[in-house]
């Protein structure tokens, strides 16, 4: 056994064992998950403190290494709980999967992740939180198993991709239509997607668009054909979703989080989604300094938005 997983198995027993007392945890566990070991961090001073999920975004991005500078005020008011999701992270590095990722392999691993969560922490039900990509399997959980959620967190959420897509395209093209080479390059960019070089050209020029100067050099390019391989298959797959259509009532409170300047998931999609769904409970939250990464751009209103939902005894620990 290795100094890391001893470690983990000696911080567990007593988390495993205890039924009714509150516990301070702070531990990295690997649990097997669709198959695999997957990484799984919790953190509370306080165990009987509503959980919170946080599903990454990407698809094969973790939110793990960076979650102290976007939990520090939620820590107060949840159990804190961070997922590498297979091929990504730290799971990644353990074990990559054995078999090319989809969606519904994907799904089935959050729910195994949660149920998980429940065993352990002795919680009926969780927070959930999906970023960006990670609303795809957020959004199955709400339409799934919405007993399991006590409200989900919608964060610059995957609503109708290849509507987004396509916005974000004819976006790009009108702000780069003095640069001849983003022009010719955007020019050859066909949606639905028919190659990787499509998606790796919308993503070169958002980032740039951006301010992002690593997105023209070659390191990029190569790195996200490198990404294509894993990903390309699961994002075609995204681009079939289109939730106003699919899911059209919700059986859970939802709160949608948009950044004001985000065109990569269409900020006016996701507005005109959360009009028509119908919910328990419903709220709609503008980012008017954000982009597509509210909790990095404002990261201290973001977490405050997320605790102003919480019923009153909960906000007030």
């Amino acid at each position: 056994m290795t100094k890391l997983l001893a470690v983990l198995f000696i911080t567990l027993m007593p988390f495993s064992a205890s039924k009714a007392q509150a516990l301070a945890i702070d531990a990295l566990l690997t649990p097997d998950i669709g198959g695999i070991k997957q990484f799984v961090e919790i953190k509370t001073d306080n165990s009987k403190k509503p959980v919170l999920l946080f599903l990454s975004g990407g698809p094969g991005s973790s939110m793990l290494k960076n979650a102290d500078a976007f939990t520090a005020i939620l820590k107060n008011r949840f159990t804190l709980v961070q997922w590498d999701q297979r091929d990504a992270g730290k799971t990644l590095k353990l074990n990559p999967s054995p078999s090319q990722p989809s969606v519904a392999q994907m799904k089935q691993d959050t729910y195994q992740v949660i149920t998980f969560l429940q065993k352990e922490l002795r919680q009926e039900k969780i927070y959930l939180l999906g970023s960006s990509w990670g609303n795809v399997l957020g959004f199955h959980i709400v339409e799934q198993h919405p007993e399991l959620l006590h409200a989900y967190f919608a964060v610059n959420p995957v609503v109708s991709q290849l509507a987004s897509e396509k916005e974000l395209l004819a976006n790009l093209k009108a702000h780069f239509r003095d640069d001849a080479t983003a022009s010719k390059e955007l020019a050859q960019v066909h949606i639905p997607f028919q190659q990787d070089e499509d998606l790796f050209y919308l993503r070169k020029w958002l980032f740039h668009q951006e301010g992002k100067a690593f997105a023209t050099s070659d390191g990029f390019k190569t790195g996200f054909l490198q990404w294509s391989k894993a990903w390309s298959p699961v994002w075609n797959e995204v681009m079939h979703i289109d939730l106003p259509k699919t899911l059209k009532k919700v059986d859970c409170p939802v709160y949608f989080f948009v950044g004001k300047n985000d065109i990569q998931t269409s900020t006016r999609i996701t507005q005109d989604y959360f009009e028509q769904l119908q919910a328990p409970r419903k709220g709609l939250f503008v980012f008017e300094q954000s982009g597509h990464q509210i909790h990095q751009d404002e990261p201290e209103k973001f977490q405050q938005a997320i605790i102003g939902t919480l019923p009153a005894p909960i906000a007030a620990r």
